[in-house]
């Protein structure tokens, strides 16, 4: 049923559970599990960067250190179940670059994790699961974690 599945992770709370749930899809369905690590541009462009002596040290090269960290622990936790993976990391705005990828891997399923929050925390900052949700038009799995906040 599932040839391509598409997981979309950010290394959080959410995204573990979502990483479980897409590496048991895959895993089931022999399919290739495309995992997509989006650095955020606005985050990296919302710094002057007036803090940061060289750009080794900004949040753009921060963001990249922990997304090759999550690549690599999702990269491990597939060889262990025996699930064939394709990493990528991007650069751009989550919610539309998770679709084009989405797109260009002609995936069959996408894989999101979200946060549980309160409706007026989501009606004031919305959320990148939703906003993909909106955008594309392949078939997609949400996983929802409860957190404390």
């Amino acid at each position: 049923m599932y040839d391509r599945i598409l997981l979309s992770t950010e290394g959080t709370v959410a995204s573990e559970e979502a990483e479980t749930h897409a590496l048991e899809l895959a895993a089931a369905h022999n399919a290739v599990l495309h995992v997509l690590y989006v650095v955020d541009e606005d985050v990296v462009t919302a710094y002057s960067g007036d803090e940061y002596v060289d750009e080794a040290e900004g949040p753009e090269h921060g963001l990249e250190e922990h997304g090759e960290q999550t690549l690599s622990e999702l990269r491990h936790r597939a060889a262990e179940t025996d699930v064939d993976v394709e990493m990528s990391m991007q650069h751009g705005r989550p919610a539309e670059t998770i679709v084009n990828h989405a797109d260009n891997c002609d995936a069959d399923l996408l894989v999101l994790g979200t946060k549980r929050r309160p409706d007026e925390y989501r009606a004031l900052l919305g959320s990148v699961t939703d906003r993909v949700l909106r955008l594309t038009t392949r078939p997609a799995t949400v996983v929802k974690t409860e957190v404390s906040e």
